[in-house]
């Protein structure tokens, strides 16, 4: 028994790894922009379930049947849910691992630009999670892509079309 599962181990094993090669091979030559990329689709997607959440939001309101209520709370922790995942991708992977302080001047002036509009970022989730407002949801998306274009060049643009288009 213990000779069967280590096989079928080893199997599961060399398909992932299989795998892993054929989901993570975009590049002929690694630009190591990948996980960058991954993380502003994650965050596209985060927005768009806190707006799906927020017209679900208003449409349960005021209701008083218990299902309602249930499921506007359970909507209600969505958005808070994911609000808080943009916030802590945007804090502990940008901010603090990729953005880096510039000394020439030109650089400084983007490095300035890109901590700002993720700071607004930051700003347009927590105020997602105060209210069902859809204005603050379009304005993190609509400061997502300003970031991206200050952040990504062509190629890097390519890559976060390509995972969209998926």
């Amino acid at each position: 028994m213990g000779h069967f599962m280590n096989h079928n181990f080893l199997k599961i094993l060399l398909l992932f790894s299989l795998l892993n090669g054929i989901l993570f091979a975009h590049c002929q030559v690694p630009c190591g922009i990948y996980n960058d990329a991954v993380r502003i689709v994650q965050i596209q997607e985060d927005y768009k379930t806190i707006q799906k959440a927020m017209l679900k939001i208003q449409e349960l309101s005021g209701r008083q049947d218990a299902k309602s209520m249930n499921q506007l709370t359970r909507w209600v922790m969505t958005k808070e849910e994911h609000a808080t995942k943009i916030q802590r991708t945007v804090s502990d992977y940008f901010l603090t691992q990729r953005i880096k302080l510039k000394s020439e001047e030109s650089d400084y002036k983007i490095y300035v630009k890109q901590t700002t509009t993720l700071h607004q970022i930051l700003v347009a989730a927590m105020k997602c999670k105060q209210t069902v407002e859809q204005d603050h949801a379009h304005q993190g998306i609509e400061l997502l892509n300003v970031f991206v274009d200050l952040y990504f060049d062509e190629h890097g643009r390519d890559h976060i079309n390509k995972l969209t288009q998926q």
